[in-house]
């Protein structure tokens, strides 16, 4: 449950809400952006969801649109997807996996944790073009591996906190 606020009153997230407002399609990064918001709540503690800026090095539109249902920032013109953000000394894999959380003056920045969370397989896979339909379908259980490795995980174990970026 991830929960934030706005004018003061609570609303309550589960992941399978974001899920389905998100639709089928990128799962595993709806789970990116759950983790992300959920890790940077739990550090700035009791957030109004409409003041949150958010930027990423993450392109995905599992990502982004978590962070529209939970925090209304892509609407709000609070959401940026900024390549600069990406850590390549960190290989090709995990380099786009950072998520930085401005709000009221603090800032939570975080790398997803470098241990096995994301594959080098499931990266090249969906990097190909002119995939198969066993490649396609193949892609489809790696996502759905990688959700349920990202979610099988307690706030706090999906990603790690860094030094803000400016």
């Amino acid at each position: 449950m991830l929960t934030v606020f706005e004018n003061g009153m609570s609303i309550d997230f589960t992941v399978e809400d974001v899920d389905r407002y998100h639709g089928p399609g990128f799962p595993g990064g709806v789970a990116h952006g759950f983790c992300a918001m959920s890790h940077a709540v739990a550090l700035l503690g009791d957030v109004e969801r409409r003041r949150v800026r958010v930027r990423t090095a993450f392109p995905g539109p599992g990502g982004r649109d978590a962070v529209e249902m939970v925090l209304r920032a892509v609407t709000g013109d609070r959401f940026v997807v900024d390549p600069d953000l990406a850590k390549p000394e960190r290989g090709a894999t995990l380099a786009r996996y950072v998520w930085v959380f401005d709000y009221d003056g603090r800032t939570v920045a975080l790398q997803i944790c470098d241990d096995g969370l994301v594959t080098d397989e499931f990266i090249a896979l969906g990097k190909k073009a002119d995939r198969t339909e066993d490649e396609d379908a193949h892609l489809a259980v790696l996502k759905r591996e990688m959700t349920d490795r990202l979610l099988a995980r307690p706030v706090g174990e999906v990603y790690e906190e860094i030094h803000a970026p400016n």
